[in-house]
């Protein structure tokens, strides 16, 4: 089989490191890639998110699956254009992808299909979203409805904080022309789960449980980020809880969208806050997270390239996918001022040390190669990952693997996991 994996982030590295272990893999593709991709994927220059592009590129190589990581091609319509071009792709369809891609149409959706979620107003304009604001008591949450690259969301803890945020978003200060129209919600409290399911548009099945880490600094404090570690493990979410999920949140959704005529064949990616009274949806991406897909994907087995056909193909195989029971851990290394401004091109020191660490992968996010030495290039840098037998022991080697790691201006938590351990060792119920 000949697949075409389009991106070149970490969750990109993680999905063409698994993607390698599949014995039916011919030949990968990465459009673009990156320098660390390129030890597993044929690197090819190019904008993942041009869809006549990618539609024309699957056609000269003969592509038997083209698979989608970042959300931008799918709000391109890239996924379209490779349908009508008579080629497999794994990822869903414009008007599937706008479960995330307009964070009005998801919570519009939701309310038709009986999802629960948090109580909501959704917004045109500045004057009006300050006039809703009367509706929500502080904390009160503020998401752009457009793609930010998760950094379009900001907790207010009070009215003159919502009224400033408020003003940049419409400004296109934070969030661009994403930023044009707002959701204003009320602010959940509880446990904060990632489930991910595979599916056909009718079929699916669920992966295991994550937990992401959105804020920049230790203790949940500091501005939100596209992520900076998550950790997956089976005992995040007890059974009776996962059928739960499973019954009140991802056939719904996924019934209801074959029932509108968009039926979604990919990733549902649920973000879930689990409060006192019950599961509420956050949010919904239409691919794998990032990092979520590191910590997750370093537990998979089997045959993921023929899996992901068959979700592509219309007849989901999940007796091909597997999973080690091992809980696995990814610490993110980020550069000086992220999310915000931040230098490139700074030299990468200890990843030779770092690699050897028993039980870690290493997964590279915003790295290059100059003159056999890796600098850094994006605002996130380094997906630390490492699976044990216990989550407790992946933390610790993941960290350990953190260790000789240093660039000029480095920051990474030192709480990956703290949360998932206490919620774990207080029996992960609601």
């Amino acid at each position: 089989m000949k697949v075409l994996l389009l991106g070149g982030g970490g969750r990109e590295h993680a999905l063409a490191w698994t993607l390698r272990h599949s014995p039916a893999l011919q030949r990968l593709y990465a459009l673009p890639g990156s320098d660390a991709i390129a030890t597993l994927a044929e690197p090819i220059a190019g904008d993942a998110a041009d869809a006549a592009r990618v539609a024309k590129l699957a056609e000269e190589l003969d592509i038997d699956l083209t698979v989608v990581g970042p959300e931008a091609p799918l709000a391109a319509g890239v996924a379209d254009a490779l349908q009508a071009a008579g080629r497999r792709v794994f990822g869903p369809s414009r008007a599937a992808a706008r479960l995330e891609s307009s964070k009005i149409f998801a919570k519009e959706f939701m309310a038709r299909h009986g999802v629960p979620t948090a109580r909501f107003v959704a917004c045109a304009g500045a004057a009006e979203a300050l006039a809703a604001l009367d509706q929500f008591p502080p904390p009160v949450v503020l998401k752009a409805d457009g793609l930010a690259a998760g950094k379009g969301v900001v907790i207010a803890e009070d009215r003159a904080g919502a009224e400033a945020a408020l003003a940049d978003l419409f400004a296109g200060r934070l969030a661009g022309s994403a930023g044009q129209r707002v959701v204003i919600e009320e602010c959940l409290r509880g446990e904060e789960i990632s489930l991910l399911a595979l599916s056909d548009g009718e079929r699916w099945v669920l992966l295991p449980p994550a937990q992401d880490h959105k804020r920049a600094l230790d203790g949940d404090r500091g501005p939100n980020t596209g992520g900076m570690g998550a950790v997956s493990a089976d005992e995040l979410l007890p059974p009776e809880l996962r059928k739960r999920i499973e019954r009140e949140i991802v056939a719904p959704v996924l019934h209801g969208m074959a029932a509108e005529g968009n039926p979604l064949r990919g990733v549902l990616y649920c973000g879930l806050m689990l409060t006192a009274g019950g599961p509420r949806v956050l949010e919904f991406n239409v691919r794998f997270g990032d990092p979520e897909a590191q910590a997750i994907l370093a537990r998979a087995e089997g045959d993921w390239a023929t899996a992901l056909l068959s979700v592509a193909e219309g007849h989901l195989r999940a007796d091909l996918l597997r999973w080690s029971p091992q809980p696995a851990a990814c610490v993110v290394l980020a550069s000086g001022g992220y999310p915000g401004s931040f230098a490139t091109d700074l030299p990468i020191h200890g990843l030779e040390v770092a690699g050897r660490e028993a039980q870690v992968t290493i997964f590279h996010a915003g790295t290059a190669l100059r003159q056999q030495h890796w600098v850094t290039r994006g605002g996130r840098v380094l997906g630390v990952t490492a699976r044990a037998e216990t989550l407790a022991a992946a933390l610790e080697h993941a960290y350990a693997g953190v260790e000789p790691i240093r660039f000029e201006g480095m920051q990474y938590r030192r709480d990956i996991g703290r949360r998932a351990l206490a919620w774990i060792a207080a029996g992960a119920r609601i």
